[in-house]
């Protein structure tokens, strides 16, 4: 088992989960709240990654942060290393890819809490950010969480994107999802098959838990 990819996967997934979740929720409120007539421009950008194949949206962002990109050059002559190939592009390439994953289930808990009860709270003197935080959240938490579960689980198994914006450095970009592939490669099965089963593991125990989430949610 190779515990090293396992590690760096681990740490990819928990960074993206957590960006997700900052710059997520105040994205899905304000989709889930606005009149704005084109935002289903917006939520289509959203959405996209779910459309494409991780291949081809791995090729636009390897592009997009590429060293012949306004990105690429900015980020090498800032730290001194080029953003494609390297973790960090990595990351971002996951929260791009993952992005779907976790502002749908937070858009659709925000609008299904009762505007009446924001309402009442701006009435009773609250500011909008303290009705967020003290009325909003707390009746969302179900769809933050399984946004925040399923965020989680799809950036631990993701490879096509990998591959492509990250390739494959030992602790450095390869995940355990490129070390199953080139275990397989290898005709190493007896390994491939125990670190599938982190994999295995992983997704049944979040779609457990999401549907346990709901449930009680729900009842």
């Amino acid at each position: 088992m190779d515990l090293e990819a396992i590690w760096l996967s681990l740490k990819l997934a928990a960074l993206t989960t957590a960006i997700l979740l900052f710059a997520g929720v105040p994205l899905a409120y304000w989709l889930a709240v606005t009149h704005w007539r084109l935002k289903f421009i917006l939520e289509s950008l959203v959405v996209l990654p779910l459309i494409l194949p991780p291949t081809v949206l791995g090729f636009y962002i390897l592009i997009a942060l590429g060293p012949l990109s306004p990105i690429g050059r900015a980020y090498e002559a800032i730290a001194g290393k080029s953003l494609a190939f390297s973790f960090e592009g990595l990351l971002l390439a996951s929260i791009l890819y993952s992005l779907p994953f976790a502002v749908r289930p937070f858009t659709a808990a925000f609008a299904a809490v009762d505007q009446r009860l924001m309402e009442v709270s701006w009435c009773l003197g609250e500011s909008r950010l303290r009705t967020f935080f003290r009325v909003t959240v707390p009746l969302s938490w179900a769809g933050i969480l399984t946004g925040a579960i399923l965020s989680f689980a799809h950036t631990l198994g993701e490879f096509g994107v990998v591959l492509m914006v990250g390739g494959n450095i030992p602790g450095v970009t390869r995940t355990v999802s490129i070390s199953i592939y080139d275990e397989v490669q290898a005709v190493n099965y007896s390994n491939a098959a125990m670190t599938s089963l982190v994999l295995l593991g992983s997704s049944f125990l979040a779609l457990s838990v999401t549907t346990l989430i709901n449930r009680k949610a729900v009842y």
